[in-house]
């Protein structure tokens, strides 16, 4: 393909804002994909993203509209996956900046408007969802250009309907510049993504920088479709036929992510150990943001030590292992790493709607925040505070949502290590200190979270055959306790006699049930207890 005719695009946008189904309408205008074949989030290929409605990892495809390839790379919006985000923008030469008309500008769009910006990518602002009955088009427009301090036009659409939509198309075509590299130097390709195949190994995401690619390449249209060689300019994919993950470094040229947010994972049972390892090494060609190193816990076994970028990534990084891979495991309690007698802090941008601001500053404070900024822009305002990562991580995105009825949005960045009085905080489990849950944490914080812990422990571990007290503890010293009352609970009680199939069924589904605990001491703990303790 002549690179004159190449463009290479993603869409930017917050959660929710209705990016993945406008790269639906792309499909249907361009024939991508029959109407007959098309489904809601066609992009969103992952069981996770569907059942979630959220897309938690780069998907391209490339198009054919009007004798141009277009090679669009859909986009996750979750802070928690922003990694992928900076991917995406370094394969392309141009991005599409929306925002919902009935929610406005949010962190996460100004975020990766600046990502966008400081890579010299062509931005196209659009204003999406402008046929919602509860649309104020003129004022997301008006925050649009005064956040983002650019003039021009601001392209109005539907992606529900349609409507607008292949004028932005064309407005691509218009305006985003076909990719450089010269088409007969030596062949150069940049590595965006990848992932693992148990029939050909390794499959690498490529823009091809310079030169031909030939061999076992194809294009994605969506599916994976064989092509005789990818030119300079083009999106595609290579097969490596490397079939240890170990082998493949695909991320050199890239900034390196600096996770956030550490979980130990353990299987439940340890015979599953090399699995789990060869499902984080696996999980790692698509999304390098994940790091691991072997670890080991008194009550459960050998593990992984996992750095992920914040807890909703870590949440469902071991979704994707359960699924995918077929594990059964349980994970800790999100940590953070401390140097020292030092924590890392994080800033912390927050838009909300006006009406909030009183309970968002409370909130901040209450997690020992430390305001820098505040700009009002008409009915919306943007704080900027500095924060401690440990309480970022212990809900404190459900407790905002709360504040602000759902409307305020948060973007987030390290901002270094700060000094403070640190506590050793110890759980015990029926009298048997559970390493998996000591950690260290700020003196203050320390009596409030232990007695918050025993108490949704008490909640989450459910009833067993012995009453089981859980403790907590600080320098030796129990600060909480609550006990769990002993219960036996037969499923099969309400049988009496009748069909012995219901009767096998309902003890299978138990024996199932069980697969997913884990025994700490003779208690037995379901698998995903430490990520449900933040959940209300």
């Amino acid at each position: 393909m002549i690179q004159n005719f190449i463009r290479n695009f993603c869409v930017i946008a917050h959660v929710d804002h209705g990016k993945s189904t406008l790269a639906d309408r792309f499909l249907e205008i361009t024939g991508a994909v029959t109407r007959r074949q098309m489904r809601e989030q066609t992009l969103d290929s992952h069981p996770i993203s569907r059942e979630r409605g959220i897309t938690i990892r780069l998907a391209p495809v490339t198009m054919s509209y009007q004798g141009y390839q277009l090679n669009l790379i859909d986009t996750p919006g979750h802070v928690d996956f922003s990694y992928e985000v900076e991917r995406t923008l370094s394969a392309c030469e141009g991005a599409i900046l929306l925002v919902d008309a009935t929610q406005g500008v949010q962190a996460q769009t100004l975020s990766h408007f600046r990502k966008a910006a400081a890579l010299g990518l062509t931005i196209i602002p659009a204003i999406n969802k402008i046929d919602a009955p509860n649309a104020d088009v003129e004022e997301v427009e008006r925050q649009l250009q005064e956040t983002t301090s650019r003039e021009g036009k601001i392209y109005k659409v539907s992606a529900r309907t349609g409507e607008g939509v292949e004028e932005l198309l064309q407005t691509v075509i218009e305006k985003v510049p076909p990719p450089e590299g010269n088409p007969s130097g030596p062949t150069k390709s940049l590595i965006f993504s990848s992932q693992y195949s148990q029939e050909q190994g390794v499959i690498a995401f490529i823009k091809v920088l310079a030169g031909t690619v030939t061999g076992d390449v194809g294009h994605f249209l969506p599916a994976m479709t064989p092509a005789d060689k990818l030119e300079a300019g083009e999106v595609g994919y290579q097969l490596t036929h490397i079939k240890d993950p170990a082998k493949v470094s695909v991320w050199e040229g890239y900034q390196a992510p600096k996770p956030t947010v550490f979980v130990s994972i353990f299987p439940v049972d340890q015979d599953d150990y090399p699995l789990l390892e060869d499902g984080l090494k696996k999980l790692k060609l698509n999304d390098a943001a994940i790091t691991f190193s072997p670890t080991a816990s008194k009550a459960l076994g050998r593990g992984w030590r996992c750095g992920f970028l914040g807890h909703l990534h870590a949440e469902i990084s071991q979704e994707r292992l359960e699924k995918d891979y077929d594990l059964s495991l349980i994970a800790t309690m999100p940590t953070v790493e401390y140097h020292d007698s030092e924590e890392p802090w994080v800033k912390t941008t927050i838009i909300t709607p006006i009406d909030y601001v009183g309970a968002i500053i409370t909130l901040c404070e209450d997690r020992r925040g430390k305001l820098a900024n505040m700009q009002y822009h008409g009915r919306s305002v943007t704080l900027e505070y500095e924060l401690p990562l440990s309480e970022m991580i212990t809900n404190f995105f459900d407790k905002l949502k709360s504040a602000s009825s759902g409307f305020a949005s948060l973007d987030y960045e390290p901002s270094g290590y700060r000094p403070f009085a640190a506590v050793n905080l110890e759980i015990l489990i029926n009298h048997e200190p559970v390493d998996a849950f000591s950690q260290i944490m700020e003196k203050g914080r320390g009596q409030k979270f232990g007695k918050f812990l025993v108490e949704r422990l008490k909640d989450i571990i459910p009833r067993q055959q012995i009453p089981i007290p859980i403790q907590a503890m600080i320098d030796g010293q129990v600060i909480a306790r609550a006990d769990i009352p002993a219960f036996r609970k037969d499923v099969t009680a309400k049988l009496y006699g009748g069909d012995v199939t219901r009767r096998m069924k309902l003890l299978e589904k138990q024996k199932k049930g069980k697969e997913k605990m884990k025994s700490i001491g003779r208690v037995q703990i379901p698998g995903d207890t430490f990520l449900k303790i933040f959940k209300t």
